[in-house]
């Protein structure tokens, strides 16, 4: 039994999310390979081959795989993947975007973002918002998965040696090209990894008001998110959401302020190690999965807060 890891990189360094899902590669059991598509990017697949626990790592440097074009990305993820029993990515937006295609071009079932491997056809993913765990087996030759990264510890990031190994298929679907992308620039942690999360939703009021959370997110050094409804109502950008919708994130200590608790949003956070709430309604929902919560007004809270900081 192989398994084949699809990483998640930026041509010079592995992503975090990669390390969840070689550890539920490990939980599968067998040789885990790792590919590495991009562009130049050598350094990246030096990393993944320090990875414990990898035995091979395939790299595919080609200017076809560049920019993660999904039409591209899938068709050789696809070809080399007749060769494995599993096949795992990350259940990012960008794996997200390529693997369903692998699926069908295999012609296989996906299961989308396994929380829990219970042996090598049978795993746990969660359903209804979160609010319930299916647990499915499939039959498939070839088991086409996406992990949810918060479901698994990281895979220790040294202390493997694994083999390097050059692959020579490039697919260029033709179909898609890349024209421009913009990137949010913050010296804050990147939310979905971040160890500390802050949060704000529709009690925060508008945008302006949201400096305290990134006044009190810069003493703790913890990145700032949002519930969808602070992200409907224009306060803050989308890429800062949190739930179902959004990022999902486990961080050690998240801190929800003026956020209700709509069952999206816990979806995205209820697996963080301490949750502290922040809400002027005792009867907010966001209080039945917090290990501490404060009723009162956020606006005097906060700066309290932040000033015993």
């Amino acid at each position: 039994m192989s398994i084949l890891v699809y990483a998640e990189h930026d041509n010079v360094s592995i992503k975090g999310a990669t390390l969840n899902t070689v550890t539920a590669a490990k939980a599968i059991g067998g040789d885990i390979h790792v590919l590495v598509a991009g562009q130049g990017c050598q350094a990246a697949a030096e990393a993944a081959a320090r990875i414990d626990g990898v035995s091979k790592v395939l790299v595919a440097d080609n200017a076809a795989y560049g920019h993660q074009l999904a039409e591209n990305i899938s068709a050789l993820v696809a070809e080399l993947g007749k060769g494995y029993s599993h096949i795992l990515a990350p259940a990012t937006t960008n794996g997200k975007n390529f693997l369903p295609r692998v699926a069908a071009l295999l012609d296989v079932n996906q299961i989308s973002e396994i929380s829990k491997v219970v042996s090598a056809d049978t795993f746990e993913r969660p359903i209804y918002a979160g609010n319930a765990i299916a647990t499915v087996q499939s039959t498939d030759a070839i088991k086409v998965l996406t992990v949810r990264p918060t479901g698994f510890d990281a895979a220790a990031a040294t202390g493997g040696s694994a083999a390097v190994e050059a692959v020579s298929v490039a697919a260029d679907a033709g179909k898609s090209t890349f024209v421009g992308e913009e990137l949010a620039k913050s010296d804050r942690p990147e939310l979905a990894g971040a160890k500390i999360v802050v949060s704000g939703g529709r009690g925060m009021g508008n945008g302006d008001n949201f400096s305290i959370l990134y006044s009190l997110a810069d003493k703790l050094g913890a990145a700032v998110g949002a519930s969808r409804a602070a992200v409907d109502a224009g306060f803050v950008p989308n890429d800062m959401q949190v739930g179902q919708t959004g990022k999902v994130v486990a961080p050690q200590l998240y801190v929800a302020v003026g956020i209700s608790g709509a069952i999206q949003h816990l979806a995205g956070m209820k697996d963080s190690k301490v949750i502290v709430a922040i809400n002027k309604d005792e009867e907010a929902p966001i209080f039945s999965v917090a290990d501490y919560g404060i009723v009162g007004d956020l606006f005097d809270i906060v700066p309290q807060l932040e000033k015993l900081i």
